[in-house]
């Protein structure tokens, strides 16, 4: 659905893009991270056709940029980070107006506007102002506006901008019914927990390169070489574990641990914890029960390190920016 091959775009001697290659196929949620200034928008203002490469190509429903504007409009809804709506308009007209620009006349009109609105759970405020809408509710509204013509391909930058905790839930929730609707969507944002929940597949861009492409799965496992677990026993028995625990050969170190670097020990801080790093090839970390329960030791906890999009993209990124 989306396929760039070596898409570059320059300012003079500064790279906002350099020769960036990814491919999204039918149905993909695809999450593209990266600081600011790394070349998000830039790529998705060249997909939308409203900016020209410097060179390299890319298509859009098997359409090209460069020849066929007209019909990659007609196939996707493109989202700013941030728009402009029409103040002195309620909801219902903002949506009827812009089902106008794309041709739909009649009862039809009045029926697609009816469904974004409800889609988006703003059937509520159809005859609100425009002006009168919470941020959330904007940026709702705005999303309701790219999908009046039934897009195909998505492009969002940052959707969740701004919004507090129930909004961005609120966004979450309809990004993951949209995905079930079989849309294509290239989404960017800085809230990076919220994408490994809706896309299968990321990209981690920085300074204009795809440092990543790939899914949420193999993005972890490229930053976390080893796999570790904690371990939380009765603190008379923390050297014994420890020792025990270190003899074994699928573990390459044991380290102890204070408590308080557990949220849910910040109270009990009497527990002795470990920190158990398994040797390369090993993911398995039941062993570690079983072998501190045989030799008398109480296990009061055991789980597997977690690491999440964050521990990701800072572990594969450098912090440098355009």
């Amino acid at each position: 659905m989306i396929e760039t091959r070596d898409l570059t775009k320059t300012y003079g001697e500064l790279y906002a893009l350099n020769r960036l290659s990814l491919k999204l196929d039918k149905g993909d949620v695809y999450g593209f991270i990266g600081p600011n200034g790394a070349g998000k928008t830039t790529t998705m203002r060249i997909l939308a056709t409203l900016l020209n490469p410097t060179w390299g190509e890319a298509t859009v429903c098997g359409y090209s940029i460069y020849n066929n504007a007209k019909e990659i409009r007609r196939v996707i809804g493109y989202m700013p980070d941030f728009f402009g709506v029409y103040d002195d308009m309620k909801v219902v007209e903002y949506l009827e107006f812009f089902a106008a620009a794309y041709r739909i006349k009649g009862p039809e009109r009045k029926k697609k506007c009816d469904q974004v609105l409800d889609l988006v759970d703003l059937g509520y405020k159809r005859d609100a102002l425009v002006t009168s809408l919470s941020r959330g509710m904007t940026q709702r509204l705005g999303l309701a506006r790219v999908l009046l013509h039934e897009p195909q391909v998505l492009l969002l930058d940052e959707p969740a901008s701004g919004l507090d905790p129930r909004a961005r839930i609120e966004m979450r929730g309809l990004l993951k019914e949209l995905r079930k609707m079989g849309k294509t969507i290239l989404v960017s944002s800085h809230i990076l927990p919220e994408l490994a929940d809706i896309c299968n597949k990321i990209g981690i861009i920085e300074r204009g390169k795809l440092l990543f492409d790939g899914d949420v799965t193999d993005a972890i496992r490229k930053v976390q070489q080893k796999v570790k677990f904690d371990v939380r026993v009765p603190p008379e028995q923390l050297t014994q574990a420890e020792q025990l625990i270190g003899k074994h050969a699928c573990v390459d170190s044991v380290e102890q641990r204070a408590a308080e670097e557990f949220e849910e020990l910040r109270k009990n801080t009497t527990d002795g914890c470990l920190r158990v790093t398994l040797k390369d090839g090993n993911t398995d970390g039941s062993f570690l029960a079983e072998l501190l329960v045989q030799s008398g030791i109480r296990v009061k906890m055991l789980r597997e390190e977690e690491i999440d999009l964050e521990d990701v993209f800072m572990g594969i990124t450098k912090g440098i920016t355009n």
